[in-house]
């Protein structure tokens, strides 16, 4: 699900993240190749307040001038995961069984790479999601991205 590069600064990023009490959800570099933009997505049991944003935008900025992940100039972002939350364990879609989760394979199976249903299960290995019905086994490391389908519920 991640680049080598994006798992290089999880992996940098993780054990600090365990001190400050955060989870790092996962690691995107996009953009230019010249100039990209880190985006580093954190939470917490209680979610992100502004002082968690302000205080790990902070220390990863700390660590990736140590790392220099990139000559020249990059973009760092530091945000929570928003609505859509990307899901890249089977800790995460475990933790969201019963939401719905938009999900893209690396290679297609049964004829399709992009999956859209509830969250059944997950183990090590596979994720079942229920899309239309059926119960779909997705192999956990065949995955390319995964994210909650957000929902805004405007009756309130």
């Amino acid at each position: 699900m991640l680049s080598g590069k994006e798992q290089q600064l999880l992996d940098a990023l993780s054990p600090r993240a365990e001190v400050e009490g955060v989870e790092i959800v996962t690691v995107e570099v996009a953009g230019a190749k010249k100039a990209p933009t880190i985006r580093v997505f954190i939470d917490t049991p209680d979610g992100v307040s502004f002082d968690e944003l302000a205080s790990a935008q902070a220390w990863v900025n700390a660590i990736m001038d140590e790392l220099d992940p990139f000559p020249g100039a990059y973009t760092l972002e530091v945000s929570s995961p928003g609505i859509d939350r990307p899901l890249r364990t089977a800790e995460h879609f475990e933790r969201f069984a019963g939401q719905t989760a938009v999900v893209k394979t690396a290679r297609p199976l049964g004829g399709r790479s992009s999956f859209t249903g509830a969250i059944m299960s997950a183990s090590d290995d596979e994720v079942v999601l229920d899309v239309d019905g059926e119960h779909v086994a997705l192999p956990l490391d065949g995955i390319k991205r995964a994210h909650l389908k957000g929902v805004i519920d405007f009756s309130s």
